[in-house]
């Protein structure tokens, strides 16, 4: 996190192993607990529960309702002021402001998991709905304060190696909440499966205790002056305006997780069955429907903006303490940052675009000729062990050069990790190739990823850590959102021009030498020949490593702008004890 005054993160080089050893710091050991905590929640109810709920012999449209309970996790930058503000009595003055709130998240999400375990699906199926709704909730705002604690407890040449052990963290929870429920689902029951699930949040509540205090917190005045109490008129403009913030918000949120689950069902309880079924259609119509949600992103932000506007002429306490909350962090980030805002938020949006656009990549190694279990074996088992691999190199690389190095080279990592697969396009179904290509792109994606959430914790303002970064961490994927809608046009209007003879028809020659199997199931679906779908492959990971060329030119400008601070500036010292 950044001082006002500086504006840059700062810049220290380190040995290799004085690098290395900070992730044996107890606060990377702390992420790893709190990584875990954070990600057990989310699988156990976003998919896990779809088993206990299939099992108990509901319908597949029942049970995707549910999925709307994970939409709080869209949405969480909207209470994220509300972390940022308020004091939980009695816990905050022993435990300082991020540690209390992660606590009382996490005995929620325990309670609600609990309570989850006493139900049965099939005689209480609306209580469990809201039960999952409450764990979604708990388990977001836990994220909210996980994240504020990280930036707030560390400085920023230690970003890179607490974002990475809250990853592996979060890595080992998914890999838990995917399979011990099944797995003693079957040897005892669902119920008793949910009440293990629950104990084992104890190990945030472990890493809570075991963490050390964060930096003083700030809570930024709300000025009042000219506003005046109304007491009759108060409440409706509060209900007014937190009726427009729920609509904004179900909107927002419905674009940023792809859904509009939460909309059709709100339009069908209103009796438009027709409107419901149009728009449920409309979300889902590939290519066109991504531009529909960040539509609705946009949309959904102008109503909660509007919802949190102060009236012209008429300052009330209503719209003074909404529009502070609301548009406060943005002051706060354009004031630090005068002249380099806009690039600063351009380059988060684009610093990860060459990796967002591969979206069709199952389906290119399908047509390569690769078998599914090929695909499995080596996405999800090598692959992951390669992006955990990233992950590390990410963190030591930040630890090691400083923020700004290691973001830059960061953004280096996409575009080039793409030249990789158009390298296993022209080699088809060759299985070493796969390994290689896999591997690259994996450890690159979690080198950027890691730089990249680094380098944003830093740019985050004293009082305004969770929201700040809240929003930044909500927003950084839509241009990638945009342009994956067109990544399989891309592909088959390319070859379709490299089969009627246009100019991309000369790179048809690279795959002379291809064996029979590849693109051979996929030859009859589109409808050109072989050698015509790989160009079309081609020309799409080229074209992917070129938009990446963005994101290296907004690292640089950006690079040369945040004059380094001095590198104790950033650092904060951990106390003795977790008091």
């Amino acid at each position: 996190m950044t001082t006002p005054e500086a504006g840059a993160p700062g810049r220290e080089t380190r040995s290799f192993w004085q690098a290395l050893a900070v992730y044996g710091e107890r606060r990377a050991l702390v992420m790893l607990a709190l990584g875990f905590a954070s990600g057990l929640p989310n699988l156990l109810i976003f998919d896990t529960l779809s088993a206990w709920l299939r099992e108990a012999g509901l319908s597949l449209q029942v049970i995707s309702v549910f999925s709307l309970a994970t939409l709080a996790y869209s949405m969480k930058l909207l209470w994220a002021p509300l972390v940022d503000r308020t004091a939980i009595p009695g816990l905050t003055r022993r435990l300082g402001h991020r540690r209390s709130w992660m606590l009382v998240a996490q005995l929620a999400i325990m309670v609600g998991l609990w309570l989850v375990a006493g139900g049965d699906p099939v005689s209480s199926l609306g209580v469990m709905a809201l039960l999952a709704v409450f764990v979604a909730f708990a388990g977001a705002t836990q994220d909210i304060v996980i994240d504020a604690w990280r930036i707030e407890a560390a400085g920023d040449s230690r970003q890179g190696a607490l974002a990475a052990a809250y990853q592996w963290g979060y890595r080992i929870a998914i890999i838990v909440a995917g399979a011990v429920p099944l797995v003693l689902a079957e040897a005892y029951s669902w119920n008793v499966s949910y009440l293990v699930m629950a104990a084992l949040m104890l190990i945030g509540v472990a890493g809570v205790l075991g963490a050390p205090r964060e930096a003083a917190h700030v809570v930024r005045p709300i000025d009042l002056t000219g506003a005046p109490r109304r007491r009759g008129l108060e409440l409706p403009e509060w209900v007014a305006r937190l009726a427009l913030v729920v609509l904004g918000a179900v909107i927002l949120g419905s674009g940023l997780a792809g859904s509009a689950d939460l909309l059709s069902t709100g339009l069908a309880a209103l009796g438009q069955t027709a409107a419901a079924e149009a728009l449920a259609a409309a979300w889902s119509a590939r290519p066109w429907n991504a531009f529909l949600q960040v539509g609705a992103v946009l949309a959904g932000g102008v109503l909660i903006g509007l919802a949190a506007a102060q009236i012209p002429g008429l300052k009330t306490r209503p719209g003074v303490y909404l529009s502070s909350a609301l548009f406060d962090p943005f002051r706060d980030f354009f004031a630090r940052y005068q002249g380099t805002a806009a690039l600063i938020l351009a380059l988060i949006c684009l610093y990860r675009l060459a990796d967002f656009v591969l979206n069709i990549m199952t389906p290119f190694y399908l047509d390569l000729g690769f078998t599914l279990t090929e695909i499995a074996e080596v996405r999800k088992v090598f692959g992951v062990a390669m992006s955990v691999l990233g992950v590390f190199l990410g963190g030591l690389a930040v630890a090691r050069w400083g923020l700004i190095p290691a973001m830059v080279i960061g953004a280096f990592a996409g575009p080039l990790s793409n030249l990789v697969f158009a390298w296993l396009a022209v080699e088809g179904a060759w299985l070493p190739a796969l390994f290689i290509a896999i591997g690259v792109d994996n450890i690159a994606g979690g080198f950027a990823g890691t730089c990249l959430i680094a380098y944003m914790s830093s740019l985050t303002g004293q009082g305004f850590t969770a929201t700040q970064y809240a929003v930044f961490s909500s927003f950084y994927s839509l241009p990638g959102k945009l342009l994956a809608s067109q990544s399989g046009r891309i592909v088959e209007g390319t070859a379709a021009a490299a089969e009627q003879g246009g100019a991309a028809g000369a790179l048809r020659g690279l795959f002379a030498r291809l064996p029979p199997e590849a693109y051979a199931g996929a030859v009859e679906k589109s409808g050109v020949s072989a050698a015509s779908l790989g160009v079309g492959y081609l020309v799409f990971f080229f074209y992917s490593a070129a938009i990446g060329v963005l994101g290296i030119g907004l690292a640089f400008a950006v690079a040369a702008r945040q004059t380094p601070k001095a590198a104790t500036s950033s650092e904060t010292p951990e106390p003795e004890s977790p008091a």
